[in-house]
């Protein structure tokens, strides 16, 4: 089973006005940064991916990824693309020139649960307009914002013809599942949490209880 890892923000996080709250949470030191890569470098069962497109994204991520040889898939929220704490469109293409896949985290890092027709329509499908002209290829996969889902917003996605969906639920995936599981990297965390709570195998309680929520959530 795949364990699908999560980062957001690399580094020290930007002026907290920059930033919408709590976002300097997900900001990983460089060192921890690195000695996750380390660790899983050499694992073909873990697949590592980026939301919410800050510009460590491009400057620190890319590097360290390209330096071992990893790919990732990145997620940018299409209208804060070019914002002083963001890529932009051509750091967009960057990522996708270098190897990297490239899906949607929506328009502007809302909720998509009970979102009308016309704001499921910017989130889901005008922002991945905007997104792949940015990548200059298609994009299929998308990241629920806040990891949050339920059974309408999981609905307007496969009615947009998307290929695969990323939760945070912290739990194992199931390979070839339409909708992925993953682990966020947080800044409290060290690398022996990471091992212990994210590369470890569950045990059965704890993977029961994962997925008890899981399907809660898809079916609420």
């Amino acid at each position: 089973m795949p364990i699908n890892i999560c980062f957001h923000g690399v580094g020290e996080p930007p002026a907290v006005h920059d930033l919408e709250e709590g976002a300097e949470d997900y900001f990983v030191s460089v060192d921890l940064f690195r000695r996750v890569l380390d660790e899983v470098a050499q694992r073909d069962d873990v697949r590592l991916s980026f939301d919410d497109g800050f510009a460590s994204d491009v400057s620190i991520a890319l590097p360290e990824l390209l330096s071992r040889g990893l790919t990732a898939e990145f997620f940018p929220i299409a209208g804060r693309l070019g914002t002083p704490v963001s890529v932009s469109a051509d750091e967009v293409r960057a990522l996708a020139d270098a190897g990297m896949a490239v899906g949607s985290h929506g328009m502007h890092h809302r909720d998509w649960r009970e979102r009308d027709p016309r704001e499921r329509q910017g989130e889901l499908v005008e922002a991945r307009t905007i997104i792949a002209e940015a990548a200059g290829r298609p994009v299929s996969s998308a990241a629920c914002p806040f990891g949050s889902y339920d059974k309408a917003s999981l609905a307007a996605l496969r009615a947009h013809g998307y290929t695969r969906v990323y939760t945070s639920d912290r739990r194992r995936a199931a390979s070839g599942s339409w909708l992925q599981a993953r682990y966020s990297v947080t800044r409290a965390d060290t690398l022996d949490s990471v091992r212990r709570e994210i590369l470890a195998d569950p045990s059965p309680p704890a993977r029961l209880r994962a997925a008890v929520m899981a399907r809660y959530k898809r079916w609420r």
